[in-house]
């Protein structure tokens, strides 16, 4: 019997095999009457399915790592038979292989780059959200992440001439700059089908640190703190757009470093 025939929550892996349209129709059906009727498989889809951020290029150093050849090499040693009964599970030499590739993937990682969803479902906050979706990316990123140089002034400046002609937004390597942390690249991320700023920087004491910017008609806002996922963010609103600074820095300083830019941003 299907799992989803339990009667159980779908699992990511099948929620994502459900959005990539790879499930046969009946667990199809059956996760699209869960979504509607469970307001738990309705948020985990919701997250799932919304999401166009970068987990390739944070999770492609550690897939790189993934012992391709080792695995080839254990398969052409497994006696060339076809399927070996054993009680009631039938283990094929390919089935084996996969079993041991899919334990080392989900060791590591789920690489959801892009995903393509044409309906959306209500989210209780999107302020929240965004800031979670965020948090959830950014999390992955290590220094080695950011490891590329950041590029001369010249290359800043078009990278943040793009990513504010995205949003609506003057942005120039002065506007952005935040004392003690290296800017590393500028670059323009997909939310919900609206253009997400994403501006990395390299703390050289805590590490990874992003001030992300969406389009936002809620007002302006005075900042405020929280912490996802081990990192402390700032955010704030203006009349025209969300802001957050995000790392792992201590707050006083995140805080000190979100006062900084902030007024620059908002001017």
């Amino acid at each position: 019997m299907s799992e989803l025939n339990k009667g159980n929550m779908p699992s990511d892996e099948q929620l994502t095999a459900f959005i990539d349209g790879e499930l046969d129709a009946p667990d199809r059906e059956r996760i699209e009457r869960l979504i509607a009727a469970d307001e738990r498989v309705a948020e985990r889809f919701d997250l799932l399915s919304h999401s166009a951020l970068p987990f390739r290029q944070a999770f492609e150093p550690l897939l790189a790592e993934a012992p391709a050849a080792k695995l080839e090499a254990m398969l052409a040693a497994i006696p060339a038979v076809q399927e070996r009964k054993t009680g009631a599970f039938d283990v094929s030499r390919r089935g084996f292989l996969a079993a041991i590739a899919a334990s080392f993937v989900a060791a590591i990682a789920v690489d959801r780059a892009v995903i393509g969803i044409g309906h959306r479902l209500a989210r209780p906050d999107e302020d929240t959200e965004w800031r979670a979706v965020v948090a959830e990316y950014l999390s992955l990123y290590t220094a080695d992440t950011l490891s590329a140089p950041g590029g001369d002034r010249a290359q800043q400046t078009a990278q943040l001439n793009e990513v504010g002609a995205k949003l609506g937004l003057l942005l120039a390597p002065e506007t952005v700059v935040m004392p003690g942390v290296d800017f590393k690249r500028a670059e323009i991320l997909n939310y919900d089908s609206k253009p997400l700023a994403q501006i990395a920087y390299l703390d050289p004491q805590t590490g990874p640190m992003a001030l992300c910017i969406v389009q936002s008609a809620r007002g302006a806002a005075a900042p405020d703190m929280e912490n996802r996922r081990g990192m402390n963010i700032v955010y704030w609103s203006s009349a025209t757009h969300a802001f957050m600074l995000i790392g792992h820095a201590p707050i006083d300083r995140m805080k000190a470093l979100a006062d900084n830019v902030m007024g620059r941003l908002t001017a």
